[in-house]
């Protein structure tokens, strides 16, 4: 689910007096839309939860979001869990993540492929 829309519903509960927290990757696009608690991991959209596959980061995630939500000091908090894309330490997810430099000719039509059907689909 797109993050605006994640975080105008968390908005709504809100008002209603249901305390959220919002996983996401997104955080200029969060933090624009105000939620009072933000568990940002600098990941590739679509992994707010944790990486594929690797329960530990899940958990880490989903414990982050628990104690955001008994801690937080007020409206508008944002924490960045500890969760890296890569076990080296690095955040180089952005320069792996469908970089063109890094693909060949071959890749990067597919990905041009994917992108046009993915456009074509919403049109629909």
């Amino acid at each position: 689910m797109c993050h605006q829309t994640v975080s105008l519903v968390a908005r709504h509960l809100e008002a209603a007096g249901i305390p959220t927290v919002i996983l996401g990757a997104a955080k200029d696009i969060v933090e624009t839309a105000g939620v009072p608690r933000f568990a940002f991991s600098d990941v590739p959209l679509g992994n707010s939860a944790g990486r594929p596959f690797d329960v530990d980061s899940q958990r880490t995630a989903l414990e982050c979001a628990l104690r955001l939500l008994e801690v937080a000091p007020g409206p508008r908090t944002t924490w960045q869990t500890p969760i890296r894309w890569r076990d080296d330490g690095d955040h180089g997810w952005k320069a792996d993540f469908n970089n063109p430099a890094s693909m060949n000719a071959e890749e990067l039509a597919e990905a041009r492929r994917n992108f046009e059907a993915q456009k074509a689909a919403r049109i629909r």
